[in-house]
């Protein structure tokens, strides 16, 4: 499997979009109910970030926000929760950038190889302009942007041992569905193959795919490491997820409330990011008792693979460009 196909995404019930749609105008009767959907398990930052920030928010509100979390898809995939959030029916979701990649070509700039040496390096980079940008550009899929919450940086958890990137070679390997992932590990020869995030584990199990280009907080939630107990600490990517908000309902809000839900989330961003710095170690050690064995892979060994990937990617955009410029200089 060469070629990934990322064309269709899926289409989402209208059916279930409508059943959303009356629940919550038949809610608003009373107090608003907002949603907060996650696609993770409850124990990843993501969802750490969201139930923060949503406590933190009521607080602030004095409960005029009150924000359930959903988690690990409860209300729908990434395709699905995209869609709801642009059309209304949905208030607030952290999506991977990785598949906002798929419509907002600039995003990529998350995923250029090497880039970061870690998730302390990529949070910094929030704050650039050109990552400002990023977010101002999803407003047209009907969109706020209000910012971003990192996983642990990528590494591979797999069957056999990977001592050095060449040895995935030919074997089948779980990536997210987006070119740059894909185009990425061809470059090593490998099979990407996109695995749904709850298939992962049994997906090992059966020798659907041999390695997994992952963050260790999945590793630990899903206990990956009981089907591939092998751990590559590559640090080739970060993966940040993206907190959108509605836009449709966004523009019914105040502007005073809109002030709190930034400054809110502002903090929340900021915790998430010391969270997962601490998370990442904790996660390393666990990893470790469980009797994981574990290699350190240096990133000069895919400095070639990586350069391959920048040349091909900075071209795609101009806030790319600046991204990755402004990254370089903030070194």
């Amino acid at each position: 499997m060469k070629n990934l196909n990322l064309k269709a995404l899926g289409v989402f019930s209208s059916v279930v979009i409508t059943t959303l749609m009356m629940g919550i105008s038949s809610q608003s009767l009373f107090a608003e109910t907002l949603r907060f959907s996650t696609p993770v398990p409850p124990n990843h930052i993501f969802t750490k970030v969201a139930t923060k920030f949503s406590e933190d928010l009521k607080a602030r509100s004095n409960g005029d926000l009150d924000i359930k979390v959903f988690p690990f898809g409860e209300l729908g995939t990434d395709p699905e929760n995209a869609i709801m959030v642009g059309t209304g029916a949905l208030n607030f979701a952290v999506i991977p950038a990785a598949f906002m990649a798929n419509s907002e070509e600039s995003l990529n700039a998350w995923f250029l190889p090497g880039l970061f040496n870690s998730v302390q390096d990529a949070g910094n980079a929030t704050q650039l302009p050109a990552a400002k940008k990023m977010l101002a550009e999803l407003d047209r899929q009907g969109m706020v942007g209000l910012g971003y919450v990192f996983a642990g940086m990528r590494s591979l958890i797999s069957v056999d041992p990977v001592l050095n990137l060449n040895d995935i070679q030919g074997k089948k390997i779980s990536i997210f569905p987006v070119p740059i992932f894909n185009d990425w590990w061809l470059t090593f020869d490998a099979i990407p193959t996109a695995v749904p995030m709850p298939e992962i584990a049994s997906a090992l199990a059966i020798n659907l795919i041999e390695v997994v280009d992952v963050d260790l907080d999945l590793v630990a939630a899903l206990k990956l490491y009981q089907q591939a107990p092998n751990l590559a600490m590559t640090s080739h990517m970060a993966f940040p997820g993206i907190v959108v908000v509605s836009k449709k309902w966004w523009e019914s809000k105040s502007v005073e409330q809109r002030a709190v839900i930034r400054d809110v989330f502002a903090e929340a961003e900021a915790w998430g990011i010391k969270e997962q710095v601490m998370a990442d170690a904790g996660n390393l050690k666990a990893l470790k008792d469980a009797g994981v064995v574990i290699t350190q892979i240096d990133k000069s060994s895919y400095a070639d693979n990586a350069t391959k990937i920048l040349n091909q990617y900075v071209k795609k955009s101009p806030i790319i460009a600046e991204f990755y410029e402004q990254v370089k200089a903030q070194k």
